[in-house]
């Protein structure tokens, strides 16, 4: 196992160890053992392969044992007992939002519930609310965890969805019959989640199309087949549907199976109102008998054309003024990820990252970034070994030193990750963040405060000189975690008026500030930085999830910060910290 899967593991076994009520100090060696070799910056084959890894300061013998089996032989009887000791319904309970292992340990001791259903059902007779630590308002938010559990279920992320639906187009378009492919739908959409996934294909010989789509290995059930259409589902529960259609058929059944619904029904309406009928068939006159008089088409722009429009990128069908868009001046040059050329929000291991500064770095020049820039966690993220002022001190120091070395091409940016706490006030000493490039103010605690304490404490952290972006506007996580009530035109109207940065958090869980906000603050002026909220070298690809999002909110170039040049956003930077113009 490497040095990754083996600290996953410690944490699940700290899980385990507390789902079952085992000594605190006994979870936290777990726990803190993961965390450990999560920043560790030596080399794990090395250390022990030298036998030292018992020197590293917080590992005991028995982790020590532990941390070597499984990297010799990827398994740990002690963890393959604890797994079967502990009932999987009561691991599934760890999916609701908000339950954390003390609770579910004490609902399975005090209840007997043994799986979600019946959590749901005790929450449906009223017995969680009799709990002592519990009452009416955990229960409340139990159910509606298990609701929204259940709802997600059904939703996969775009991030996860495309591992699925990228190798399918490859293999559709590598078959001879297959005349033209493409994805549809909301994966092509780029909505931040989908409920399935489907493809469009032109061919005049469909059924060796239909063989080879239901016979992948990754399918798990064949839902459906016929001469045309068919639809598969595979491990994770994502759903995906094929239609083969005739070459004249093609770019008419690709613009509407990529939809939305409320794009189609204008656009039907338009054609409705130039004595034309469109559909999935094609667009012929209304008082044609068949979809055989169809008028040619050739690509998706042909059909706006012969409506009156220009081409509307998918990314923007979603019925939101696409299509006065369209008929009017077009649309502007869409950001594309080869544009950026840095990014800011990234961790490294002296928070809860997983890479170095040099590995970070390395990662960035890879890529052909000019700089990039270091936000890990400050003080009040304890559980994310955040950092106090004196270990900022001393990161600035390694950054710049860095930098001065020219062992990169790269350059790195000294910032951090500052909690935003619950009065609004900033977790760090302000000398010391003005020490810094810049500072990104995030909330990280203390989510059930009210729409109006949330806004004024978010605006306060904006209204603060050391803030230079907000990180993470809503707080939100996709599929697990609703925002926390915030008035984000306030807070955009705040950001604006104190030049401050909204950031675009490109974590495929994230992708926050969301993108129906995006058109109207860039219109007011509002600049964002696509940040991918890096805590590993592969986070970094993050930014293409990010992009997608930046689409969808008509951005462009103009609108994000990162993808000037270096000498363009030290000038920016330098407003607020006079050290970078010199």
């Amino acid at each position: 196992m490497t040095k990754r899967e083996i600290a996953d593991v410690l944490n699940e076994i700290a899980t385990l160890l507390e789902l079952k009520g085992e000594n605190p100090f006994k979870i936290r060696a777990y726990s803190n053992g993961a965390r450990k070799l999560e920043t560790l910056e030596e080399d794990l084959d090395a250390l022990i392969a030298e036998g030292k890894l018992a020197d590293v300061p917080g590992f005991g013998k028995a982790l020590v044992e532990k941390i070597e089996t499984l990297h010799a032989d990827g398994e740990l009887g002690f963890y393959e007992n604890l797994k079967a000791s502990v009932e999987p319904g009561i691991v599934s309970m760890l999916e609701i939002p908000g339950l954390g292992a003390k609770k579910i340990k004490i609902l399975h001791e005090k209840l007997g519930v043994t799986s979600i259903e019946e959590l749901q059902n005790a929450c449906d007779e009223g017995r969680v609310a009799e709990l002592k630590g519990f009452g009416k308002k955990s229960q409340d938010k139990i159910a509606e965890g298990i609701k929204n559990r259940e709802a997600y279920s059904k939703r996969h992320l775009w991030w996860q969805a495309r591992e699925v639906a990228e190798p399918i187009l490859e293999g559709l378009l590598a078959l001879p019959e297959v005349e033209r492919a493409s994805h549809a739908g909301s994966f092509r959409r780029k909505r931040e989640h989908v409920g399935d996934l489907d493809f469009i294909v032109a061919s005049s010989d469909p059924s060796p199309i239909m063989d080879w789509f239901v016979s992948q290995d990754s399918v798990k059930e064949v839902t459906a087949k016929g001469e045309t259409k068919a639809s598969v589902r595979f491990e994770s529960g994502l759903q995906a549907d094929l239609r083969v259609v005739p070459s004249k058929q093609y770019c008419f059944a690709l613009h509407h199976f990529t939809g939305s619904k409320d794009h189609n029904v204008l656009m039907r309406q338009r054609a409705l109102a130039r004595g034309l009928s469109l559909s999935e068939w094609g667009l012929k006159p209304v008082d044609a008998e068949s979809f055989e008089d169809s008028l040619e088409a050739e690509s998706e722009s042909d059909i706006f054309n012969l409506l009156d429009l220009k081409f509307v990128p998918p990314e923007l069908r979603e019925g939101l003024g696409e299509i006065e868009a369209a008929e009017a001046s077009g649309f502007p040059e869409l950001l594309e990820v080869e544009q950026l050329r840095g990014v800011f929000h990234n961790h490294t291991t002296a928070s809860d990252g997983r890479a170095t500064l040099e590995e970070m770095t390395q990662a960035a020049q890879e890529l052909g970034w000019e700089y990039w820039g270091v936000a890990d966690h400050s003080k009040a993220s304890f559980q994310a070994n955040g950092l106090d002022e004196d270990r900022v001190l001393d990161q600035i120091e390694r950054i710049e030193a860095l930098n001065a070395s020219k062992k990169f091409s790269t350059y790195v940016f000294t910032g951090n990750e500052c909690d935003i706490l619950p009065d609004g006030s900033l977790d760090l000493d302000a000398e010391v963040l003005m020490k810094l490039d810049y500072v990104v103010a995030s909330v990280h605690s203390s989510f059930s405060q009210s729409e109006a304490e949330m806004t004024e404490r978010i605006i306060k952290a904006i209204e603060n000189p050391a803030t230079t972006m907000l990180g993470h506007l809503s707080g939100r996580l996709l599929l697990r975690r609703e925002s926390y009530l915030v008035d984000t035109f306030k807070v955009i109207d705040a950001a604006i008026a104190n030049d401050v940065v909204i950031e675009l958090n490109a974590n495929p869980y994230r992708l926050d500030m969301d993108w129906r906000y995006w058109r109207k603050a860039a219109d007011k002026g509002l600049l964002t930085s696509i940040n991918p909220d890096a805590h590993a070298t592969e986070h970094f690809a993050f930014v293409e999830a990010g992009v997608n999002v930046a689409r969808k909110g008509w951005l462009t170039e103009m609108n994000v910060i990162n993808t000037r040049s270096l000498s363009e956003v030290k000038e920016i930077l330098a407003r607020r910290r006079p050290h970078l113009a010199s």
